[in-house]
């Protein structure tokens, strides 16, 4: 079954659209977006993270639809690095306290202009690399410094469905969301 270029759910600004069609790299960092940035130690110190089943859905078929993903945080931890795995996210980048060089060497890695990139952040430590990129991305619990610079604010919270909300975005925006979504809608199981 075949379904033309869906509609999200939430209203975009044709500027959002028109940076959104460019992006060949989405980027992320994890605590407040990927997650909702509460942070859960055990008894034993090893951490713990909940992570929305529906982002992990957007990212694999936003990576379908060509365009790469990576994340970028400070912190580290084994638990992200199996999220990722599972994710199939090729570019993963933990213990970056400072997030800014990273993103310059996955650019010049990729050869990709900062144009050709979007970054998901909340918090103030994410502003040099979302002051540079073609779309900067936040969440609506993101911090006011963080929201006053971003191009877009997300409808969902960060580890609440607002990964999912960016790449439904820049799917729409390049015209793959409704092939991505089309191979749902049957039931001859080799399409998955």
């Amino acid at each position: 079954m075949k379904i033309d270029n869906l509609t999200p759910d939430f209203t975009i600004p044709d500027e959002i659209l028109r940076r959104a069609r460019r992006i060949r790299l989405l980027l992320f960092d994890v605590d407040g977006v990927l997650t909702d940035g509460r942070l859960y130690f055990s008894d034993n110190g090893d951490e713990v993270k909940s992570f929305h089943s529906r982002d992990g859905l957007g990212i694999n078929l936003l990576q379908q639809s060509g365009v790469a993903v990576g994340i970028i945080t400070a912190r580290q931890s084994s638990l992200l690095a199996n999220r990722a795995r599972d994710l199939d996210i090729q570019h993963l980048y933990q213990g970056r306290k400072e997030k800014f060089p990273t993103y310059q060497e996955l650019c010049e890695k990729l050869r990709l202009s900062s144009n050709e990139v979007a970054f998901v952040g909340d918090d103030v430590v994410d502003l040099p690399i979302m002051l540079d990129v073609g779309l900067s991305i936040t969440v609506p619990q993101g911090h006011k410094l963080v929201k006053k610079n971003a191009h877009w604010v997300t409808p969902n919270e960060g580890g609440s469905g607002a990964a999912r909300d960016v790449c439904e975005l820049l799917m729409y925006s390049q015209h793959t969301l409704g092939k991505m979504m089309a191979q749902f809608l049957t039931t001859d199981c080799r399409s998955f």
